[in-house]
């Protein structure tokens, strides 16, 4: 026998499910970006004197290292000052006068933005949003952090040959061009896949043994 829902199940069911977001390539872009950004970023790992200095700005203990945007565990090390805008770099380069720990939800939510504004804005997850209530003083520190060095900045354009640096940037352009064409294939593929569902062979017998590139105990 078939029971129906009240407003309040459906309300409480569909809060408690999420679909994962769909992958496409186009929604890669930004990744692919990055990855071609990073890859001429020079990385310049800290000493541990450096990382004891900026501990202390930051008031915090090896023992203990905290999100400087919200106070929430750190679990990585976010570039204050963004590598990427634009889908070209800004000149700042990987070094421990321009990275602060960080939570991945700070992380993710700042993007590239500038972190003050970030900070004090409206955008999702971010600490004024989720009310964290010593937004104040987690500037004043990070304040102090910018004042303790000067953070280095690379002129990439007059370092590198002029026609060797744009045959990078139309190498991405090519990346990105083809992306976008495989993706307008990847609808109509997905489209056919969608009317054909009446074949779908979405149930195979509970007897079978499926094994293939997703099956872990395949060969």
């Amino acid at each position: 026998m078939t029971h129906s829902l009240s407003k309040d199940e459906v309300s409480l069911l569909r809060k408690a499910f999420r679909m994962p977001s769909v992958q496409t390539m186009t929604s890669r872009k930004t990744s692919i970006t990055n990855a071609f950004v990073c890859s001429i970023i020079p990385v310049v790992p800290p000493t541990p004197e450096e990382i004891k200095e900026v501990l202390r700005i930051f008031e915090m203990t090896p023992q203990d290292v905290r999100c400087a945007y919200c106070g929430d565990k750190s679990s990585e090390w976010d570039h204050l000052r963004p590598l990427v805008i634009a889908r070209r770099p800004t000149g700042h380069i990987s070094e421990i006068a321009n990275l602060v720990p960080s939570c991945g939800k700070c992380n993710q939510s700042k993007g590239n933005s500038d972190w003050r504004t970030w900070m004090l804005g409206s955008a999702p997850r971010c600490p004024t949003v989720r009310g964290i209530q010593d937004v104040a003083q987690r500037i004043a520190r990070l304040e102090a952090f910018e004042r303790w060095r000067k953070p280095t900045v690379v002129n990439f354009k007059r370092i590198l040959d002029t026609n060797a640096y744009s045959k990078y940037w139309d190498e991405l352009d090519a990346v990105v061009a083809l992306m976008e064409d495989s993706q307008k294939l990847a609808n109509e593929l997905r489209s056919k896949i969608a009317e054909a569902r009446m074949d779908w062979d979405v149930r195979p017998l509970s007897s079978s043994k499926i094994t293939g590139p997703c099956d872990p105990s395949g060969d």
